[in-house]
């Protein structure tokens, strides 16, 4: 019989009921160390004051309305995006999949309103995930994402993952825009060098194409930046944010140039729930944490730490890992045992890990995390290693 819930995860036999800081609690008492921070959204930890106080207060006074209203919480961190980032205007979701459906939306009716219907072509890469809609798999490709749900959204193109200089030779008189993660999460930690990335700013400038980022995992400071695309000095078109933004509250925003989204007027596009008032309030909340300068240095003081003993890690277990790698507070471990055999190692040793494409386990834990708790996570990551190679 199936079940209540339809089985479609595959769930580790775990029931947390209660979060704080980088710890959650078991229902039986176990404290599990989080180093995936609900796959990158706990941006500030669990139960982080400020957001408690921020929801807390908000939930007090309104909850929803609707967009047919103004919503004074939605204009306050849509005005706060846009001081922080490229973007003249934001539209707010409850997810990173709603961001792929609109992403797709406004590059092709950007090209609609030019007179040019035809540019409905999005470039994307191998080893993507731009969520699992119907224009989010079509994106990204591959047999796993898409198997039997055909017929697939037409207009996309997969090129290998890297290669830059495919992406001239990908562009027609069709093609509306590229999309791309600046690092690869679900696709095994890679991020997109420096140079590939003003390289593919400029391949779509010479060619008057839109650059779309996903940035729904790598953004909100996950790369001790605001946003991982600022590592190489570019802007996009548009720009997906989710996950962080809501620090374990959905929400999701597009951003954009006033260009890209010309063509998106009243009526194109909606949401019933998005950028509702306790969404917002949290999300300004995460957001002025997150942006200060102190914080993000942080971060980037704290990733270099991880790394380091992450590499300590591999060097202690050649047979259980290959590498480390990733940027930032988003890193992977590159294995040679099974990756799912290293996580559930990880389980009985009361640490959280996420498993990635490419026998990767990630680490993205909260940008908030102590030394103690990194210091913590990879001793509890050596037993996990010693159980595999014994």
């Amino acid at each position: 019989m199936i079940p209540s819930v339809l089985p479609t995860y595959a769930r580790a036999p775990l029931s947390f009921v209660k979060g704080e800081g980088s710890w959650l609690i078991e229902a039986d008492g176990r404290r599990f160390l989080d180093m995936g921070a609900g796959i990158a959204v706990n941006a500030l930890g669990h139960a982080h004051p400020k957001l408690v106080e921020a929801i807390t207060n908000q939930a007090a006074l309104l909850w929803h309305t609707s967009n047919l209203y103004n919503i004074p919480n939605q204009t306050a961190l849509a005005d706060r995006l846009v001081e922080e980032t490229f973007a003249d205007t934001c539209f707010f979701t409850n997810s990173g999949t709603e961001c792929a459906e609109l992403a797709v939306k406004m590059a092709r009716k950007y090209w609609y309103e030019k007179g040019q219907p035809e540019r409905t072509g999005i470039i994307a890469f191998e080893g993507s995930f731009h969520g699992r809609s119907s224009a989010g798999i079509a994106a990204a490709g591959g047999d796993k994402l898409t198997r039997g749900f055909g017929p697939l959204l037409p207009g996309f193109t997969q090129l290998t993952w890297g290669d830059i200089a495919a992406v001239n030779d990908a562009i027609d008189d069709h093609t509306a825009a590229v999309i791309v993660e600046p690092v690869q999460g679900e696709g095994g930690i890679r991020p997109m060098a420096d140079e590939d990335l003003q390289e593919l700013r400029g391949i779509c400038n010479r060619n008057g194409i839109l650059l779309i980022l996903d940035e729904v995992q790598c953004g909100v400071g996950r790369t001790g930046k605001l946003f991982a695309h600022e590592w190489a000095g570019i802007t996009p078109d548009i720009m997906m944010i989710a996950k962080g933004i809501g620090g374990g509250f959905p929400l999701g925003v597009v951003v954009a140039t006033q260009a890209a989204a010309a063509g998106m007027v009243a009526g194109t596009h909606g949401s019933t729930y998005g950028g509702n008032p306790l969404a917002c309030a949290v999300g300004l909340a995460v957001l002025n944490e997150v942006s200060q300068p102190e914080f993000l240095q942080e971060v980037r003081r704290k990733s270099g730490l991880l790394r380091q003993k992450l590499e300590g890690l591999v060097a202690a277990h050649p047979d259980v890992f290959e590498e480390a790698r990733g940027t930032g507070l988003m890193m992977g471990l590159k294995c040679k045992a099974s990756n799912i055999d290293v996580v559930n190692a990880g389980y009985d040793n009361e640490i959280l890990t996420v498993p990635a494409a490419d026998n990767v386990v990630r680490f993205l834990p909260p940008l908030n995390l102590s030394d103690a708790d990194i210091d913590e996570a990879v001793a509890r990551l050596h037993k996990a290693a010693s159980q595999i190679s014994t």
